[in-house]
């Protein structure tokens, strides 16, 4: 009783303190803690921003611009950088490996992984927990803990230097991860799904073409963002795994010293181009992450 007594005069005494706190007091507190949020919210986009500005100022520059005083914007304003790297084969071909490279490397590991994620969301085999920790093992090392048996394979086999290589090299890595994320979509698809649609004459294949695969989109559409993002910003194993023909941006970004000096211009403006597909990407797929990151296990 002592107990309950002490607990309701507690309350009481909270109750007066909070009820002498006025409406007007609580939206100012309210305001000051909008304030707030919107000072961190502003200072973060700032820090976010102010970086690629500062390229897309630098690759608007010439070089000696560049290397003079800073300004805020160009003044001379010239697109000589960006015309550059159009009419540079060694530029260009640079963003069309990396492409092929991502192309390949997506068309790959979705082939493999949509079955194999299916076969473990499905079913019980013996050592399924095992086989799929250890494929999960892969994403643990570093690439380059791979470079060097790659480099004897492919050189061996005359893969070397060509898209394929690094398209592969790079399933090494993604095809775990696709089969991670997928398995944990499709696990939360009802496996009476699957009853229905075979009770209602569809084949395998057909059920997985046309009833599962849409079911499971957001998970798709995670999985091939970040397939994207890795085969697009890796450069370890690309630069290992080529010499000349088939050399990403990347790699060509890291090789922009002349006799006169680093190109500081090019170089920024090949950035700005690096990012801009990273940039459509996460436009066109937003939708589907947003879903897969609230749904999946991502």
């Amino acid at each position: 009783m002592s107990y309950q007594l002490e607990n309701s005069q507690r309350g009481e005494k909270y109750n007066t303190i909070f009820s002498k706190v006025t409406p007007a007091q609580r939206r100012n507190r309210n305001a000051r803690s909008r304030w707030r949020a919107r000072l961190l919210l502003g200072l973060y986009l700032v820090l976010m921003i102010l970086p690629i500005y500062w390229l897309i100022n630098m690759s608007l520059q010439t070089n000696s611009e560049i290397l003079g005083s800073m300004t805020l914007w160009p003044q001379n304003l010239t697109f000589d950088n960006y015309i550059g790297i159009f009419t540079n084969p060694s530029w260009y071909m640079g963003y069309v490996n990396s492409m092929l490279y991502v192309a390949m490397n997506m068309l790959i590991t979705i082939c493999v992984a949509l079955p194999a994620a299916y076969a473990f969301s499905r079913y019980t085999f013996i050592g399924d927990k095992h086989l799929f920790f250890w494929l999960l093992t892969n994403l643990m090392a570093p690439p380059a803990v791979f470079l060097l048996p790659y480099f004897q394979l492919y050189y061996s086999v005359g893969l070397f230097d060509t898209h394929i290589a690094v398209a592969l090299a790079h399933c090494l890595f993604n095809i775990p991860l696709a089969i991670w994320i997928l398995e944990g979509f499709m696990s939360s698809v009802p496996k009476e799904i699957d009853e229905t649609a075979y009770i209602d004459g569809y084949s395998f294949p057909k059920f997985f073409i046309k009833i599962f695969i849409p079911m499971i989109r957001s998970g798709i559409g995670v999985t091939l963002f970040f397939l994207f993002m890795f085969s697009w910003v890796e450069l370890l194993l690309a630069r290992t795994l080529t010499a000349t023909s088939a050399q990403p941006i990347g790699m060509i970004m890291t090789r922009t010293s002349t006799a006169s000096g680093i190109d500081w211009g090019t170089l920024a403006a090949a950035g700005v181009l690096t990012i801009i597909p990273g940039i459509l990407v996460v436009y066109f797929v937003r939708n589907h992450i947003a879903k897969g990151f609230a749904l999946g296990r991502t």
